[in-house]
């Protein structure tokens, strides 16, 4: 038997797609217009004729950024420090939600370490103190210094223990009778059976190394060591990147200052945004699963 909709149903869910629809557009036009400008003419750049389509189009502002030697040894330095900050993030995070997960016998010490964790998240030493302890252990110029840090993420842990919790006992209990190890429990049993919350927290930790600029700018000397984020967050303020560049005067009727930028700017998007479709499918179930539970 078919159920009946009522009209004010009706009217609720075409407004609320109608809401959902326009709410996206106004999240994907300035993509979309960055994107134009990147593909249009410096002389339609700069007369502000590029709206939501290129005007004169052309490849020219890529083919230029290609060549540039600072951008692409700023986006090795992302690459570099987004597989090494990934895979120390996430194994660290395992490492410590797993034992916090655990029943213990005393309380106490649970809750102690747990309101350590938490204590982090409210206060923290302010950046004068973090740049000595950086400076003071010789990390200052290495990437080292854009990783170690934030090693450990305590919203991450927070996830993941939740989630542990909520596993059931009896299966873990029945591989200990086996005689299997907590190391065997943890990477056998617990980690396949948390790929929503992972792949949640995944997509946390490289949003985080790929767009993080304010540490490359505090902890690095020399600009070739700035990863992309920092190197785009210079380009964006500075007055004319492309000033005194003699590699510019050929194509000086092709490519700007404004077209350069917004290449850069959707190039170093771009990684992020293939990456996010694939995730997305279990980024709510993560959330929800990990989430704290009363």
């Amino acid at each position: 038997m078919q159920q009946r909709v009522s009209v004010s149903r009706k009217v609720f869910v075409v407004g609320n797609y109608t809401f959902l629809i326009l709410l996206s557009l106004l999240c994907l036009l300035p993509l979309f217009q960055v994107l134009s400008i990147s593909f249009s003419s410096s002389a339609a750049a700069s007369a502000g004729l590029v709206k939501l389509l290129p005007v004169n189009f052309t490849f020219a502002s890529y083919s230029y950024i290609l060549q540039k030697q600072e951008f692409i040894s700023s986006f090795g330095i992302t690459f570099q420090r987004l597989v090494i900050g990934f895979i120390i993030n996430m194994g660290l995070s395992l490492l410590c939600a797993y034992p916090l997960s655990k029943e213990s016998k005393d309380l106490r010490i649970r809750s102690w370490y747990a309101w350590f964790f938490v204590f982090t998240i409210l206060f923290n030493g302010g950046l004068i103190p973090t740049y000595m302890v950086v400076s003071m252990t010789g990390l200052i110029d290495t990437i080292w210094a854009l990783i170690i840090p934030s090693a450990v993420s305590v919203f991450n842990v927070i996830l993941l223990m939740n989630f542990f919790r909520g596993l059931p006992r009896e299966i873990e209990e029945s591989a200990f009778i086996d005689g299997a190890g907590h190391w065997l429990v943890l990477w056998k049993m617990y980690v396949p059976m948390s790929y929503p919350v992972l792949a949640t927290i995944s997509l946390f930790t490289m949003v985080f190394h790929w767009n993080s600029w304010f540490d490359g700018l505090i902890y690095m000397n020399f600009p070739k060591n700035y990863p992309l984020s920092t190197y785009l967050q210079l380009l964006v303020i500075n007055s004319n990147p492309m000033k005194m560049d003699p590699r510019n005067l050929a194509g000086i009727l092709e490519i700007s200052e404004r077209t350069t930028r917004a290449a850069q700017i959707f190039l170093g998007a771009l990684p992020i945004l293939i990456v996010y479709p694939f995730l997305q499918k279990f980024f709510v179930k993560g959330i929800v699963l990990g989430s704290v539970k009363g």
